[in-house]
Order: C-alpha cells, then sequence, then structure tokens
C-alpha cells in the first residue's frame, strides 16, 4: 500500500506544479481531429440497432458444441522461449525508455557543453519523448496489444530492470485489483489535467518517477507486482485478451477474436472494477474533449463548484455511474434466469466481454491519431536528438465512418463473448439467453456513447 501511495503522491505532485494544461493528446491530439459526417439521430440509432440486432443473431446460435469449438480451437505457431527474441525485445524496451529520458529532461537546453544534445527540440510534434510515449506507446502499442497480442510483458522496461534486482516476495495487504483500478483512475486524470503532451521534461520526470515506484514495488512484491498491482501492466493485460494471439505453456497460439474474453480470470470484485474503469477511462478521456462537455463545465463552475473539482468529481461519477448500471443489469439478469449463481459469480464471468468495446473505442479514438503523426514518429525513430521538420498524414474525409465502424465491431464481439459465457454457465438456452437482456441494453448504451463521443470536433477542456 504504501508504494502504491507513493506512487499517487509523487506523481500528483510532479503534475499539479506544471502551470496551465491541456487535455491528453493537446496539440497533437488537436491535430489528428474526428469527426463523422453523419446525422447524430442516424449513427445513434444505426449503433443501438446493429447490437441489439447482433444479440438477436448470436442468440440463434444454440449449438454448444459449436460455440465450445470456437472457444477452445487453438493453433499452435512455435515456442515463446526463443531467449534471443526476448532478449532483443527488453533491449528494444530499455533503449526506448532511455530516448524518453534523454530527449524529454534534455529538450531546450543549450546550456551543455556537448554540442549534441543542445539541439532537442520542446515542439510536439518534433520532440522524441512526447511521440514515442504518446504516439508510439499509447496510441500503436496500445492497438497492437488487442489486435494482435500483449507484447508490453517483454518490452516493459522496468520490469526488466526489476529482473535483474533481488525480491523480498512479500504480498501487499490489500485487493491488487481495487489498487489498480484507483492507480488507473488516479494516472487517468494526471493525464487529463496536466500538460504531458506538450511538455517533454514534465513527461521524462513523470516518466521516471512512476518507473522509480514501479520497481521498487517489484523489489518489494516481485514478479507479481506488475500481474496484479501494476495499473498499466493490468491495462495491457486486459487488452491482450482481446487479441488471437497468446501465449500458453510457453507457446505461441492463434486463437479467434475474442475468444480470451470468455476464460474466467477475473477473481474479485477489484478485477471487475478495473474492467469497467477501463471502458470508462476511454470514454472519459474523450468526453472532456468535446463542445458539449466545455460548455457544461462552465455551467455547472458558474454555478458553484470549484474548478479543481470538476474532473476528478466528473471521473469517480463516472466510474460509479458505469460500474453501478453494469452491477444492476447483472442483478435483473440474473433474476430473468432463474438461477442459483450468485450476482457475483455472474459479474464476474461477464465483465471480461466489456473490454472488446473499450478496445474498439480506442481504436476508433486512437487510429486517425496515430497515423495522423506517424511521418512525426518515424522522423524521431530515425534521429530523436534532432529530428528533421515534421510532416502530418491528412486523413481522407471518410476516415471517420471507420471510427463508426471500429466501435460496433468492438460492440458485436462484446455481445458475442457474453453469449459464449452465457451457453457456458446454464444449461437451459432460455437462461442463457435471458441472462443477457438487460446486459445488452447496457452495452447498447455504451454502444451509443461511444459513437457520440467519436463524432465530436475536438475541443480544449476548460478550467486546466
Amino acid at each position: 500500500m504504501r508504494v502504491f501511495c507513493g506512487s499517487l503522491v509523487a506523481l500528483t505532485v510532479t503534475v499539479l506544479f506544471a502551470g496551465r494544461a491541456l487535455a491528453h493528446g493537446g496539440s497533437l491530439g488537436s491535430n489528428a481531429g474526428r469527426g463523422v459526417a453523419v446525422p447524430t439521430w442516424l449513427f445513434l440509432a444505426t449503433g443501438g440497432g446493429v447490437v441489439g440486432v447482433s444479440f438477436i443473431l448470436s442468440s440463434l446460435a444454440t449449438d454448444r458444441a459449436f460455440l465450445r469449438y470456437v472457444h477452445d480451437y487453438r493453433y499452435t505457431l512455435g515456442s515463446t522461449r526463443h531467449s534471443l527474441l526476448v532478449g532483443l525485445g527488453r533491449a528494444v524496451g530499455l533503449a526506448g525508455l532511455a530516448v524518453v529520458l534523454a530527449t524529454g529532461l534534455l529538450a531546450g537546453r543549450t546550456e551543455l557543453p556537448v554540442p549534441l544534445l543542445t539541439g532537442v527540440p520542446t515542439d510536439p510534434l518534433r520532440n522524441a519523448a512526447i511521440l514515442f510515449v504518446w504516439s508510439g506507446w499509447w496510441a500503436g502499442l496500445a492497438m497492437s496489444a488487442y489486435l494482435v497480442g500483449n507484447g508490453w510483458p517483454i518490452l516493459n522496461p522496468f520490469r526488466t530492470i526489476t529482473r535483474w534486482l533481488p525480491s523480498l516476495d512479500r504480498e501487499l495487504p490489500v485487493d491488487g485489483g481495487w489498487l489498480a483500478t484507483v492507480g488507473l483512475l488516479a494516472l487517468i486524470w494526471i493525464e487529463v489535467v496536466s500538460p504531458l503532451a506538450d511538455a517533454p521534461q514534465l513527461l521524462a520526470t513523470t516518466v521516471a518517477v512512476y518507473g522509480l515506484v514501479t520497481v521498487f514495488g517489484g523489489v518489494v512484491v516481485g514478479d507479481d507486482y506488475f500481474t496484479e498491482y501494476d495499473p498499466l501492466s493490468r491495462v495491457f493485460s486486459a487488452y491482450g485478451r482481446v487479441a488471437s494471439l497468446t501465449t500458453e505453456d510457453g507457446r505461441l497460439r492463434l486463437r479467434y477474436p475474442g475468444a480470451g474474453l470468455q476464460t474466467s480470470w477475473v477473481d474479485s470484485s477489484g478485477d471487475i472494477a478495473f474492467v469497467v474503469a477501463l471502458l470508462w477511462g476511454t470514454t472519459y478521456d474523450g468526453l472532456v474533449a468535446t463542445a458539449p462537455w466545455a460548455a457544461f463545465a462552465r455551467w455547472v463552475v458558474g454555478v458553484g463548484l470549484p474548478a479543481p473539482l470538476l474532473y476528478p468529481l466528473a471521473l469517480v461519477v463516472g466510474f460509479a455511474g458505469f460500474l453501478g448500471v453494469y452491477l444492476l443489469a447483472i442483478r435483473y439478469g440474473r433474476r430473468l434466469a432463474e438461477t442459483t449463481r450468485s450476482t457475483a459469480e455472474l459479474a464476474a464471468r461477464f465483465a471480461p466481454s466489456l473490454l472488446a468495446i473499450a478496445a474498439g473505442y480506442h481504436v476508433a479514438h486512437y487510429l486517425g491519431y496515430f497515423l495522423n503523426l506517424l511521418p512525426a514518429l518515424a522522423n524521431a525513430l530515425v534521429n530523436p536528438l534532432s529530428p528533421g521538420q515534421a510532416f502530418l498524414v491528412t486523413l481522407p474525409s471518410w476516415f471517420g465512418l471507420a471510427s463508426l465502424v471500429f466501435v460496433l465491431a468492438g460492440h458485436i464481439l462484446a455481445v458475442w463473448a457474453a453469449h459464449g459465457v452465457g451457453y457456458e454457465l446454464f444449461p437451459s438456452r432460455i437462461q442463457a439467453v435471458r441472462s443477457q437482456y438487460l446486459l445488452t441494453l447496457v452495452m447498447m448504451f455504451y454502444t451509443m456513447s461511444s459513437l457520440w463521443i467519436v463524432s465530436r470536433p475536438y475541443a480544449a477542456p476548460p478550467f486546466i
């Protein structure tokens, strides 16, 4: 617990004294742009209708043998125990960390005795630290986690450093899921209210502080710190459950997309909360960068809410609302199914299906962002200390419609995953279908919310 509290305090102190702030993505995010040239009522109705129809179609798939085959199918591609490839991946992660720290801390410094180190730019579109973290890591690598497979355990430089250090192998007296949930929400808040996407030195300092605390946690707890308590490692692990590539028993295996969402790996209320926090966090990150939010924020502050409380309060209230809606759907779905299984068990089994929704929204929100900044990222990779002129990709006008497709694809996959879980849990087909009625309505709500957000043009959040 002390490890975790120290992390939050250190990161909070680092960013709160940064001065004027921008939302995550800042100038980078505004360059990507967003917005779908489709009437609001049309894409909201279409999105909700598609998810509803997908539920009806999946309900027609009642062959348990077929469902079991889809869930259990694995094709072995080879061994993951190639020490050379693993070592190369860890070296790449360490090199990336070194570049982020160097180009972040040296940005704008002109008094250094080494001429090569005095030309590191502060421009977010040319600074390697900012481009590596936001475009390369949080956009590109995060998308690869659910589109391909989770490579972060190998690339994570802090985990690599911890492997070289002795461990006390202690167990923290707190549920890892809840601790990671609090950590994730805190990181989302810091991301939104600080200028991390515009200030290279602040970003590098934040990465260094987070890294030191993470390594300390790894030394105290051991490697379990990264699987149980570290919020960022758990984010990538959760996204990896959506992907088709997975590792089992030291073998790299191919499975159907979303098959990992039907596996029983959520063990506690904290794990459920973390899944919902990840879903809400992606929604919140986009919501606060819309014009309707800006208007609401100015109104609520105008009637008396202290501005410093606005964003953390909205974050907590929104998370509580998302979690409460999900638990209510599970509770009344249990009544409709007339089952003896507990609400807690059903909530744990159905929760992973929500990750497909989070992944669909993430790729809808960040694919254009990543492609837009790809030339700038390539420049930074070629010459991190002094990249050339930044060029941005101009996306075609129809690309906004692709965001709509990604959101819908994520929700359809979520409905299918929940369908498979229902048939695994209940002996009766009627029970399996009834247990998903309210959950499908909740998914339709998530769908329409996500579609509405990705259709809004970027607007700078006020009061930060």
